[in-house]
């Protein structure tokens, strides 16, 4: 008896250390590589933000809640000597053929699109990741419009947009993330806006 009790707690001390063991690993791999993750993450978020707006000098954040409710949406407000410029809007949409797809959209003051360009997808290679505008210019289209004007839907759908072939439903996904940050820049900055011009008459 023992000798079978002297084998267990030989099983539980090397199944603890191995457990201690893995676990001072893992969180030591977490401390080396969270700080590169988080540099890595804000560098592309940078460059994003400077691809769709204007050249600019000074960046002020701000979250809003879009109309349709769902996780808040980043606006980068860009000036340039204290004048907007542009404001860059960090959107999603969970319509993707393969998830959630995070793209940034710049707007002119005016509420027209400069740009735009993914930031995450997990779409399939040659089909829905033309979204990506280093595989195509897909995204190109949506320079300039405006979103009042403009029904942000595929043509399938009644829309103005064209669609990517045989991707449609990236497509029309693309689609509900722009218009989910028009819906929100409408609602805070555009209403926001006006409410100041009316004032200042």
């Amino acid at each position: 008896m023992a000798k079978k009790e002297s084998t267990f707690l030989n099983m539980v001390l090397s199944l603890f250390l191995v457990t201690a063991a893995a676990s001072f690993t893992l969180a030591t791999v977490y401390n080396l590589t969270a700080e590169p993750i988080a540099q890595a993450r804000e560098a592309k978020r940078q460059f994003a933000i400077s691809q769709v707006v204007p050249e600019f000098d000074r960046l002020e954040s701000k979250m809003f809640l879009p109309p349709d409710g769902g996780d808040s949406l980043e606006f980068n407000f860009a000036y340039l000597n204290n004048e907007l410029v542009g404001i860059a809007v960090n959107t999603w949409t969970n319509r993707g053929y393969s998830g959630r797809i995070t793209a940034m959209v710049g707007f002119y003051p005016d509420g027209r699109i400069s740009d735009v360009v993914h930031l995450q997808h997990k779409e399939t290679p040659g089909l829905g990741d033309k979204i990506d505008k280093s595989k195509s210019d897909w995204s190109d289209q949506f320079k300039d419009i405006d979103p009042e004007t403009t029904t942000l839907k595929v043509r399938k759908d009644n829309g103005d947009i064209d669609a990517i072939t045989a991707a449609t439903i990236t497509a029309r996904a693309y689609c509900d993330a722009i218009q989910r940050a028009y819906d929100t820049f409408a609602d805070h900055v555009l209403s926001q806006t006006k409410q100041e011009e009316g004032l200042e008459l």
